[in-house]
């Protein structure tokens, strides 16, 4: 038991100590925000709070990891503010926020009185140890400046009281580091966890987000169903009416072409019941049911032109609206891939983390792939964004391409 409270009274001064020097770093970020006040002020923020605030962001999120590590539990951060409005005003709007508010708070507590709590608990124990050493070289110590700890010691009857001090000094360490690093993480926590109200707000903020996004998609199905129906199996159907009606002329007047009308129009139909066909599947693939979505990206992957692997072990069912959309979201990134990639080879991995699913494509091919408004990078994000999820596109010049989706399915 004894060694156990030795080995934790150790980690809470090893942590006391790093929170000791990431302070020392707090105060000259604190000093240089202080300095750079007033340019901020005459450039109007647009400039430099944008910066000043990431750089507060980072040096926050630090904190979080390193108090999360302490006591075995992350400390969540608060989730970023969905993007609204021009360039200019996103930059202000997300600088000037709550989140930022309290770890300026938190900055100026860890810069200020933290770092003078920190040093006086740090220095008791190396006092301690100089205290029980002094008998050893108090009397090397000129006689006109005698040591010092904590009073001065002029003779050998003095130098032997000081290991009394020595455990004095330890005593209160022994009671106060504990006590001191426990502070350090209690006021951590409340001023850069975000509270229970802004943790609604900014679900809130992000159902708002999804929720549009999810109407969006909808509406873009929608069009996209209608443009389907109208330029393909409407038009087909229209033909076969008037071949029919040409058909029936041509038999009230004993044509002999009329045959080969009726043969031409069963070919129309045919056509438009293939294209009526393909739209049904593409708003939901019946291979979802008959193979699950591991099958049906396999599949999709037999079909692509450059040659693709998949691995989707362990993924297991989730919701049919999911399964759909991750599908999909497959199938327009392979399609982006056998237009204008140049691969030679394509990988899709589909992996289930928690309550999070992730799909990653990549491809070798040259790169350079861009998201532009209204394109198919542009349609995959409106369909994740509906499951609250993210997307990220890495393509440097050159290649590789990198598609990384993320989706709730909790």
């Amino acid at each position: 038991m004894k060694e156990g409270r030795l080995a934790r009274w150790f980690r809470d001064w090893r942590f006391v100590a790093v929170e000791t020097a990431m302070s020392g770093v707090s105060v000259l970020l604190f000093c240089a925000f202080l300095t750079l006040l007033p340019l901020m002020l005459l450039t109007g923020g647009v400039l430099l709070l944008p910066e000043a605030v990431r750089v507060l962001q980072a040096w926050s999120d630090r904190a979080r990891r390193r108090i999360g590590a302490y006591r075995g539990e992350p400390l969540p951060a608060p989730d970023p503010a969905p993007p609204r409005g021009t360039f200019l005003e996103e930059r202000l709007r997300t600088s000037v926020t709550r989140r930022t508010g309290r770890e300026l708070l938190w900055l100026t507590v860890d810069a200020l009185p933290k770092f003078f709590v920190t040093v006086v608990t740090l220095v008791l124990p190396l006092g301690a140890v100089n205290a029980l050493a002094v008998p050893f070289y108090w009397y090397l110590a000129p006689a006109d400046e005698p040591v010092t700890a904590p009073y001065p010691v002029t003779s050998w009857a003095v130098a032997a009281t000081t290991p009394l001090v020595a455990l004095v000094y330890v005593l209160i360490s022994w009671a106060l580091v504990p006590a001191v690093a426990r502070l350090i993480v209690l006021v951590s926590a409340r001023l850069l966890a975000p509270p229970r109200r802004s943790r609604l707000t900014d679900r809130i903020d992000a159902l708002t987000v999804s929720r549009a996004a999810a109407l969006d998609a909808h509406a873009s199905e929608l069009r996209r169903i209608e443009r389907d129906l109208h330029d393909g199996a409407q038009n087909r159907l229209v033909a076969v009416v008037m071949m029919l009606g040409i058909a029936e002329r041509a038999l009230e007047n004993g044509a002999a072409d009329a045959a080969a009308q009726l043969q031409r129009a069963q070919e129309s139909a045919l056509e438009a019941l293939a294209g009526l066909r393909r739209t049904v599947h593409d708003i939901y693939p019946p291979i979802l049911d008959e193979l699950g979505l591991e099958g049906a990206l396999a599949s999709l992957a037999g079909r692509s032109a450059v040659p693709c692997t998949v691995v989707a072990d362990d993924v297991g069912r989730v919701p049919a609206a999911l399964e759909s959309a991750s599908y999909f979201v497959v199938a327009e990134a392979l399609t982006n891939v056998n237009k204008y990639s140049g691969a030679a080879h394509a990988s899709v991995r589909v992996l289930r983390d928690g309550g999070t699913l992730q799909i990653i494509v990549e491809d070798d091919g040259v790169g350079g792939a861009v998201e532009r408004p209204g394109g198919g990078f542009a349609g995959i994000r409106r369909r994740i964004e509906a499951f609250e999820g993210s997307l990220t596109l890495i393509s440097p010049p050159g290649g590789p391409t990198t598609l990384r989706a993320e989706m709730l399915c909790g």
